[in-house]
This record gives structure tokens, sequence and C-alpha cells, in this order.
């Protein structure tokens, strides 16, 4: 099952630029993972706003309900909308003579396995991303359910669509790391989620004594709208771009 997710270009680093070498993550072409993908922001955050105040008064038990929930869909919107890791750079099957019935690739990537095992890994990374939080600003000591709940929800937001369909080769992870990956709608997703985690942290400080001010209800906020809509941003209209240039001076 791990294969799946290590599974990438076989294809030698040499004259290529390194980053060149990870492609963009385009959306299924099918109507149907074309509308799925197209739905899920609306319908997350639709689901945000009817829950926002019950995170105002109580953001613990709130978040935990919510977990649940964030997983199934980034799930079914990962195995009907995003290929697979490996999918991409599938061996050629032989092509099976008149009359040969043709073989199933039983070594090719499997998509319940991989998003399981992608779940896996979002967990396992999610006491990383508490660290980031900490370091970020978050309280050391105080509301560690708090930090730790938004955490596990940058992993399922963020963290996970890579995990399923870029899989963790380590030229992969790096590229993503250090955005120098093409953009598309699951690093698109991933830097929406950063961006908009450190904007939501911008009103935590400020006198103007409000209840959605306390921790992280502005972060939560920020965070879910950042990933989504700058997912389908960049799986639109900056699909391809990539935040960082990496041009080579002439010799």
């Amino acid at each position: 099952m791990s294969s799946t997710l290590v599974t990438g270009s076989s294809s030698q680093l040499t004259d290529t630029k390194f980053s060149d070498v990870i492609p963009s993550v385009a959306v299924i072409d099918t109507p149907l993972s074309k509308s799925i993908a197209l739905l899920r922001p609306g319908l997350i955050l639709g689901l945000l706003a009817l829950r926002f105040n019950s995170l105002v008064a109580d953001p613990v038990p709130t978040l935990q309900l919510a977990l649940p929930a964030v997983a199934l869909v980034q799930t079914v919107y990962a195995i009907i909308c995003l290929p697979v890791a490996g999918s991409q750079s599938a061996k050629v099957v032989r092509k099976p003579r008149p009359g040969e019935k043709k073989k199933a690739d039983i070594n090719g990537p499997n998509t319940i396995s991989t998003a399981i095992l992608a779940l896996l890994l979002s967990a396992i990374a999610t006491p990383a991303v508490y660290i980031l939080f900490v370091l970020f600003g978050a309280p050391f000591l105080d509301h560690v359910e708090h930090t730790l709940l938004c955490s596990a929800h940058f992993s399922l937001l963020a963290l996970f669509p890579i995990f399923y369909s870029r899989g963790v080769k380590a030229e992969t992870l790096v590229a993503v790391a250090g955005a120098s990956a093409p953009l598309d709608e699951t690093f698109g997703g991933l830097v929406g989620a950063a961006a908009g985690a450190w904007l939501g942290a911008v009103p935590i400080p400020l006198d103007w004594d409000r209840e959605w001010q306390k921790w992280p209800v502005t972060i939560v906020v920020g965070m879910f709208a950042g990933s989504l809509l700058c997912s389908s941003v960049s799986g639109t209209l900056l699909f391809g771009k990539r935040l960082s240039s990496n041009e080579e001076k002439n010799e």
C-alpha cells in the first residue's frame, strides 16, 4: 500500500531543472469530477457559516464534530476529483494480442488505500503543524486542544490532497515546501491555508473586545477560506504558474 504514494517519475534529473520535473496536478477530466471540485468550496464554507456561532461560543466541541465531516468531504473530493499518486507515471502496459485477454494491473495505484494512507500521514503531520502554529504565535501552554484541533483541520485541508495526489517522494515535498512546485488545486490549497491562517491572526490582538476575536476563531475562518478559494483559483486561472522563479543563468 505504501508503494502507491512513493511511485513517481522515473526520469533522471540531468540537465532538467529540479522544479520542472514536478508536474501540476489537474482535476480529472469528467463532468462529475469538475462539478464536485466546483461545489466543494461552497459546501464547506457554507457549513462553516452555519456553525460560526457555535465555533465562537465553544470552539473545541465544534471543531471536534466538524473534523469527521471535513475528512469525509476531502476524501470524496480526492478520490473522485484528483489523480492518485503514481497514476500519471504508470508504466505502459503491452497491448494485448487479438483474442488475448487483457490482464488487470494489480500493481497500479489504488484510490482507497492511498486515501487511507494519506489520512494517516495527515494525522502524523498534525503535531508538526501544531509546533509551527506555536512558533508563529499560538498559545504555548494555554488552549492546547484549540490549537491541536486547528492543526488537524489544517492537515486535512492543506496536506491531505498533496499526500494523496503527489505522494511522498523527497523531491516533490522539497519543491512544495520551497514553493517551487507549480500551482494547482493541491498546492494552492496549502498556500491558501497558510496565508489565510496568517491573515486570520491579525484581528486577535486588536482592542475591539469582540467574542469572535478569541483563539482560534479567526485562524480557522481564514484557514478554511484561504485554502478553498486559493485551491479553486490555482486549479483554473493560475494553473501551472509558479510562486518562485528558478531561472538559471546562462553560463
